[in-house]
């Protein structure tokens, strides 16, 4: 499903500039990749906000209506979040043609309940929730779905044993463990002082969250990540 958001230009740069979008409901962000080279924007951050709330989230395609005219199509690169309310603080887009493949992370979903849960007391452990596929810009899947009913104590699913699809091949290493059955462990008491610590730590200063979604594409231009990250500060 593609989304729609509108952008304005942005000529300033820094925390002031910042602030000043900010408090007009608007958050700085920058596009960037293909032949175009890269535009510093100001977008809704709500608009922004209710399509990585939804089920595809960072991988959901974006028309991106820029100013001055025209729209490009879009996924989210990556999101700043403010560490105490959660809010979008600045985003990242890239540019991505519809006829020529990209690689992304799509997020692997456990169905059903494992046999080694319901009749040996296991539980299933989630190693990796990711894994990367190659697909064109309009197949990228919502999630993976993952059957693990028949799954007993021991016995695993790896990236290798996901069923394949016509629109997209997984890029992952085929022996990397996604999920596994395992008997819980008995945990142990937390030594003495190990609670004081962790209070200490929890107690530092909260930086913001910046949330980065795969690798870059060769053509991304380097201007614009740089001054996206100069208007993180």
């Amino acid at each position: 499903m593609e989304a729609v958001i509108d952008a304005v230009e942005r000529n300033d740069r820094g925390k002031n500039e910042a602030r000043r979008l900010r408090a007009g409901g608007r958050i700085p962000a920058v596009v960037y990749g293909g032949k175009e080279g890269g535009k510093a924007i100001a977008i809704d951050p709500k608009m922004l906000a209710r399509i990585l709330r939804t089920e595809q989230g960072a991988n959901t395609l974006i028309s991106l209506n820029l100013p001055g005219g025209g729209d490009a199509r879009v996924l989210v690169r990556e999101y700043q979040l403010d560490p105490v309310t959660h809010e979008l603080l600045h985003a990242d887009f890239y540019r991505v043609a519809m006829d020529k493949l990209i690689r992304v992370q799509v997020t692997v979903v456990a169905k059903g309940e494992p046999k080694g849960v319901k009749q040996q007391g296991g539980v299933l452990d989630i190693v990796h929730r990711q894994i990367e596929l190659e697909c064109l810009p309009a197949d990228i899947p919502n999630h993976i779905d993952v059957d693990v009913s028949d799954l007993m104590v021991g016995q695993s699913i790896r990236v290798k044993d996901v069923a394949t699809n016509a629109k997209w091949k997984a890029l992952s290493d085929p022996e990397m463990m996604l999920l596994h059955v395992i008997i819980p462990k008995v945990e142990e008491a937390p030594a003495p002082g190990a609670e004081a610590a962790a209070a200490g730590a929890a107690a530092a200063p909260a930086e913001p969250e910046v949330i980065k979604k795969g690798k870059k594409e060769e053509e991304t231009a380097e201007a614009a990540p740089a001054a996206a990250k100069k208007e993180k500060k």
